[in-house]
């Protein structure tokens, strides 16, 4: 009597040889028969049969959604999710009737790789999360500058305009003192282009106390001395007077150089020279404040700006767009008008300048409603713990552990050093921290005393709704054993708000 084999032996070869696969021997794991499916498993049909049902590539990018998703990300991406969708069909790990729905899930929201997140670390400007949010009117301006615009090209004339005119107009009006204003791709260049277009070959007076490092190991000095200056040191750092500044004055000096300390604050037996204290040394005062403040603002009221320094004997203001300003990535001249007229000219600046859409972003951020960085500043300790509350009662009522807490929100971006806002947070287990930042929707907050906290004051009222489903979709990361949405969930579906309306 013949003997007979089990699992995948000869029958299952004959079988493949007959249907035409050509399969290999399929050997099942130690301990386990071929027929075995994993502990909990749905049983699986035959593989090479499941292998034959997986949509051939063409025919998913027929698919109306996959070929939407071609007009909007290109081709070659949907192509390389359709391909990975493709192999863990293969490999079993879905379905071949799950590969057109995986394939959309491992799609991208955008064809960057850049990934939109929610602020909630209470840091207002944090430089890792791309400094100021644009405002609703900066970002609209973008869109419609993307396209063929009048940049440089006066329509009624015909023929080329100065580049930007509109936004430096728009610059002046908010900067009174300013007699012309330049803007160029950052605020380190603008002080680059300062130094190199005034100073090239001469001195730079600077204080001691000033020479900052301005951020991932670049320092003030070595910036300043790549365009050519030389660097005279007057002072200690702690105390420099109006009359270190006079003794170093010389035939050789461009410029008097003032650094606002964005970073860090020096206190105790300290002294500095005031502006208008240095005006009538027979050079001009270049003045970096950095933070991009273009007049007084009430609740930082040790924060330099520039029209205050233009009025107390200036020069030269130069700062950061992306700042307190709430605008786009970018520097700002401000000042007399044929210091800029000199820089505007130079060769450097037109390594320098601004592409259409930052000046577009700019001219709409001064021009239209307050910036988000403007209403988080203004915000009020008793709505955002109002916020907290609504939506640790909301997050409460479906098991998460969070609570409301009083918070301590920070500016940052070298803006306000050791100025603290008045805030107010959610308090949840530490394990969301990881959970949150990994999620569909990032949300970046911080570690303090053991917990992770999400600080209103850094994220727009408009985004609680948001919060709260990625606080949902994250308690089950942090918590296996609890039950949440998952975070792959149909954005679609209508979703309790945090105040109980659909």
């Amino acid at each position: 009597m013949g003997r007979t084999r089990t699992g995948t032996g000869r029958t299952g070869r004959d079988r493949a040889d007959r249907e035409g696969q050509g399969a290999m021997e399929q050997r099942p794991a130690p301990g386990r028969t071929a027929g075995d499916t994993p502990a909990g498993a749905p049983p699986r049909p035959d593989t090479a049969d499941a292998r034959r049902r997986i949509p051939r590539t063409d025919t998913l990018l027929r698919d109306p959604r996959l070929a939407a998703a071609v007009d909007r990300l290109g081709a070659h991406r949907v192509k390389s999710a359709v391909r990975q969708a493709q192999e863990r069909a293969r490999a079993g790990g879905i379905a071949p009737e799950q590969v057109p729905r995986t394939a959309l899930d491992l799609l991208p929201g955008t064809a960057s790789g850049l990934r939109p997140v929610i602020n909630a670390t209470g840091v207002l400007l944090h430089t890792n999360l791309g400094r100021a949010p644009l405002s609703d009117a900066a970002r609209q301006a973008v869109q419609e500058a993307s396209g063929p615009t009048d940049v440089e090209l006066d329509l009624t004339t015909g023929v080329r305009a100065r580049r930007g005119r509109t936004a430096l107009a728009a610059l002046r009006e908010r900067v009174p003192a300013a007699g012309a204003a330049h803007v160029v791709n950052n605020g380190a260049a603008a002080l680059v282009l300062a130094a190199t277009a005034l100073a090239a070959g001469k001195e730079i007076v600077v204080s001691r106390g000033e020479m900052v490092e301005i951020g991932d190991g670049f320092r003030l000095p070595d910036l300043l001395v790549s365009t050519g200056a030389r660097l005279r040191e007057v002072g200690t750092t702690n105390r420099t007077t109006p009359a270190d500044y006079a003794a170093a004055i010389g035939p050789d000096t461009a410029f008097v150089l003032k650094v606002h300390p964005s970073n860090f604050r020096i206190t105790g037996f300290t002294r500095s020279a005031r502006t208008a204290e240095l005006t009538g040394l027979g050079v001009p005062v270049v003045v970096d404040i950095g933070s991009g403040l273009l007049a007084p603002h009430p609740a930082l009221p040790g924060e330099p700006d520039a029209d205050s320094e233009l009025c107390a004997g200036a020069a030269l203001v130069t700062a950061s767009g992306d700042k307190l300003l709430g605008g786009p990535q970018c520097g700002l001249l401000l000042g007399r008008q044929d210091l800029l007229r000199a820089l505007a000219r130079h060769p450097l600046a037109r390594a320098l300048r601004v592409d259409k859409l930052t000046l577009a972003a700019l001219e709409a951020t001064l021009t239209g409603p307050p910036t988000p960085t403007a209403r988080a500043l203004a915000a009020g300790p008793e709505r955002l713990r109002a916020r907290a509350d609504r939506l640790a009662a909301a997050l409460a009522a479906d098991g998460t552990d969070v609570r409301a807490v009083a918070s301590a929100a920070t500016v940052g971006g070298g803006g306000a050093p050791g100025v603290t806002l008045p805030s107010a947070a959610l308090s949840l287990p530490e394990p969301y921290a990881a959970a949150l930042r990994t999620g569909r929707l990032p949300v970046v907050g911080r570690l303090e005393a053991g917990r992770c906290l999400l600080d209103l004051r850094s994220v727009p009222p408009e985004d609680d709704d948001r919060l709260a489903r990625a606080v949902r979709s994250a308690r089950a990361a942090a918590h296996p054993t609890a039950t949440a949405e998952p975070d792959g969930a149909d954005a679609s579906r209508a979703e309790p708000t945090v105040d109980g309306r659909a």
